[in-house]
């Protein structure tokens, strides 16, 4: 890596341009290697296990060959029967998704909030019925075993996202909540491409939100939505700040401590994001990676 920049250093001299765009370029594809080396098949598999990940689920046949497969779990300390209303009410303008109220439930018809409680009104949904995922998506309930599973497809064809909710029951009245979703990438709509491409990054974030969130309900007591806040802030600044480094770079004299900074910045938004890092931590980096920028960008502030 050191030869890298030293080569990228004397075609600063020579080619300013092209080196603030070959550097940005090799800060990218630093973060994309290790997004899909490691950070990637990690997320995909958030807290199950290998018996998990290779066992056969309900809505498997629906999209043989996924371009996006993610199989997640969490253990509840709880019967299938207590955790089963819980699953069957979700959706926006319904119970919400416990996870991010403010992003997930913006104008929602039943508040801000997540429901802490089981509410009838959402519990006698038929196969077919509609699952609204946000105001202007929405999936359909394509099966529901009562206390076993349910499955949220959606309309693409012929092979339809499908998101599967499993109960599987354990011993001293114990439940392992798994969920499984698959679906390919629609190359011929832009606007469905760009909303997959974001779920490839984002998706992680949500379900291990949403798996987190039934714990609480179920088990108790339910997280201050004010944590939640500090949590979702967290992740839009680390990424903003990336993007912000990266701007610097093609906007400010190149240097090795500028290049430093948006390596460390985008190192910051991969960990932050896919890595199970604490609350504090996670915040502490976002500041130091703030610090970071600041500094270099005092070092050479006039632009080329």
């Amino acid at each position: 890596m050191g030869v890298i920049i030293r080569r990228i250093s004397r075609l600063s001299d020579e080619s300013p341009i092209l080196a603030k765009i070959i550097a940005v370029l090799t800060i990218l594809l630093l973060v994309g290697i290790s997004y899909f080396a490691w950070f990637r098949p990690y997320q995909l598999h958030w807290g199950a296990t290998t018996e998990e990940i290779s066992r056969p689920m309900p809505g498997d046949g629906l999209n043989p060959e996924p371009a996006f497969l993610a199989t997640r779990a969490i253990t509840i300390e709880a019967s299938p029967e207590e955790v089963w209303p819980w699953l069957l009410q979700m959706g926006y303008g319904r119970a919400g998704f416990y996870g991010y109220d403010l992003l997930e439930n913006l104008d929602s018809p039943e508040g801000l909030r997540s429901a802490d409680e089981i509410m009838a009104k959402f519990q006698h949904f038929r196969v077919g019925d509609e699952v609204p995922i946000s105001a202007v998506v929405s999936m359909k309930f394509h099966a529901i075993e009562p206390n076993r599973h349910l499955i949220w497809i959606g309309s693409d064809e012929p092979d339809p996202g499908a998101f599967t909710w499993a109960l599987y029951p354990l011993e001293s009245g114990r439940t392992r909540l798994v969920s499984r979703i698959r679906w390919s990438y629609d190359w011929t709509s832009i606007s469905l491409l760009s909303l997959q491409i974001f779920t490839e990054f984002a998706d992680h974030i949500a379900v291990r939100k949403v798996l987190q969130g039934v714990k609480d309900r179920v088990e108790g007591p339910v997280e201050p939505m004010w944590i939640q806040n500090v949590e979702l802030f967290t992740f839009v600044a680390t990424f903003f700040i990336f993007a912000a480094a990266l701007l610097l770079m093609l906007r400010r004299r190149l240097t090795w401590h500028k290049w430093s900074a948006a390596t460390f910045a985008g190192a910051t938004w991969l960990v932050t994001w896919y890595a199970p890092l604490p609350r504090t931590l996670s915040i502490i980096l976002a500041l130091t990676a703030v610090a970071a920028l600041y500094l270099t960008s005092r070092t050479h502030p006039k632009s080329l």
